[in-house]
């Protein structure tokens, strides 16, 4: 898989994404949460700035994710149902493989070549 770019991973939607690169992308933006939570507490502005960060960067990943799928990034949409958006996300974006090959949002990223 080779090194991940944490700054196209968080900030861009562009593009597309792996199952691996998105559950990586997942692991840091919680370790990042709880640790936030446990030095800074959760109340107060700077732990709601970081968790506004916290949400875009999740929304980067969801949306490349998407794409790999050969979806909308519309579709990140059904996270805002609580509980089905979850599972959605989950079964969709964590498990199923992504389209093989080049798709309308970018190359297959497991493509080698």
């Amino acid at each position: 898989m080779g090194s991940i770019d944490m700054t196209y991973l968080f900030t861009s939607s562009e593009g597309r994404i792996s199952r691996q690169q998105w559950w990586i992308g997942i692991g840091i933006l919680v370790a990042i949460w709880l640790i936030s939570a446990v030095l800074l507490g959760r109340d107060g502005l700077i732990p709601f700035i970081i968790g506004i960060l916290i949400l875009l960067a999740g929304i980067m990943l969801h949306i490349k994710r998407c794409h790999d799928r050969g979806k909308s990034g519309w579709w990140c949409l059904l996270l805002l149902i609580p509980f089905v958006g979850f599972i959605w996300a989950i079964i969709d974006l964590g498990v199923l493989p992504g389209s093989v090959g080049i798709n309308e949002y970018g190359s297959d990223p497991l493509d080698t070549e």
